[in-house]
């Protein structure tokens, strides 16, 4: 059994090496999408822990994305030399700071938004909390979309550009970079960091699923009114669910800012936050591998039906928009999906089954 789980993770392994190599015969194009749908699992393994393990309905994560996403953008951009006197006269070339201090950073950050998300919904369960969540990202938006005046710290609307790309041992990953005869492009190089942070990410994920904080999580889920009965303390638990769900959004939002070396608000609306509630529960809620696929499926799904979107709308001579329409199919999609599959793609196996009962 051992020698068999060992084979298949070297398969699985190897695969995931030459995915990259493989995809980049057709393009960057194709590699580009694979590099986004692995920071899609990113944030969807940290929204696994609010929602899936602690049963915290958050329609608001996409918040700590946008925190971690504009963190990095300030340090690692000559915006704030160029607004604020002192900060250039102290770094006349501009901030660029190296990725052992983003990381942490943006985690330490996201986490205590998490928490000062966390400690005033203590009490609310259910819609509720959605509806507060809900709130809380729209107002992270709001204010990445006006802090321009009187102090220009986010550029508004306009976004920030000039962002840096990650230097790691001394290999610039905006640049391609050549090993023996082969040449590894920019969107290849970040797909092997994504790579290593998502392997990263579940390897914490379940540690976190196995321990006491994990099941004291599930306790909360199933019954919050028991777990509390039985001397968990769910105030705590609770606030350290939104705080460690919050560091993963607040890593994978500095990678996006180095991938696309640009930032705007608008990258992170409503919708993107309801896409990433709808990965967990679309691949299974507090199921790892389920959420992984959700993830992949939901990042790869829109691309994939831009083709057929084209191709419907060249049949109805340009009458429907190709965009509307490839939005109604992957809602099509999801809809046909969760009533074949209810508790999602790959539910988790022991999740919803009754105790036991003894033995007459």
């Amino acid at each position: 059994m051992q020698a068999k789980k060992l084979i298949t993770f070297l398969v699985v392994a190897a695969l995931l090496l030459v995915v990259p190599l493989f995809a980049q015969q057709f393009g960057n194009g194709p590699v580009r999408i694979i590099d986004l749908a692995l920071l899609y699992v990113l944030l969807a393994l940290g929204l696994n822990i609010v929602v899936g393990y602690a049963g915290l309905l958050d329609l608001g994560y996409v918040a700590f994305y946008a925190v971690g996403s504009y963190m990095f953008a300030l340090m690692a951009s000559p915006h704030l030399s160029e607004n604020f006197e002192s900060i250039r006269a102290a770094f006349p070339d501009g901030l660029h700071s190296p990725i052992w201090l983003v990381i942490p950073l943006g985690a330490g950050l996201a986490a205590l938004f998490g928490v000062l998300l966390g400690a005033p919904t203590l009490k609310l369960r259910g819609d509720y909390l959605a509806i507060v969540t809900l709130g809380f990202g729209e107002i992270i938006r709001v204010f990445l979309n006006n802090l321009e005046y009187p102090v220009n710290i986010t550029n508004g609307p306009r976004g920030i550009g000039q962002i840096d790309a990650f230097h790691i041992f001394g290999v610039d990953l905006a640049k391609p970079l050549q090993i023996g005869g082969f040449t590894l492009p920019s969107v290849t190089l970040y797909y092997y960091l994504f790579l290593v942070l998502v392997m990263a990410s579940v390897l914490i994920c379940y540690r976190l699923e196995n321990s006491r904080i994990g099941r004291a999580w599930m306790a909360i889920r199933e019954d919050e009114i028991a777990a509390k009965a039985m001397g968990i303390n769910t105030r705590n638990l609770k606030l350290l669910a939104f705080g460690m769900g919050a560091t993963f959004g607040g890593v994978s939002g500095a990678m996006f800012a180095s991938f696309q070396g640009f930032v705007s608000p608008e990258s992170f609306s409503l919708q993107e936050s309801v896409m990433i509630v709808a990965m967990v529960v679309l691949g299974g809620i507090g199921h790892i591998p389920g959420v992984i696929l959700g993830a992949l499926m939901l990042a790869a799904l829109p691309e994939v039906l831009r083709y057929v979107a084209g191709d419907i709308q060249n049949m109805t001579g340009g009458r429907i928009d190709a965009s509307i329409l490839r939005q109604l199919l992957v809602a099509l999609a999801m809809i046909s999906i969760m009533l074949i599959r209810p508790r999602g793609l790959w539910p988790a196996p022991e999740h919803g089954k009754a105790a036991p009962q003894p033995a007459k």
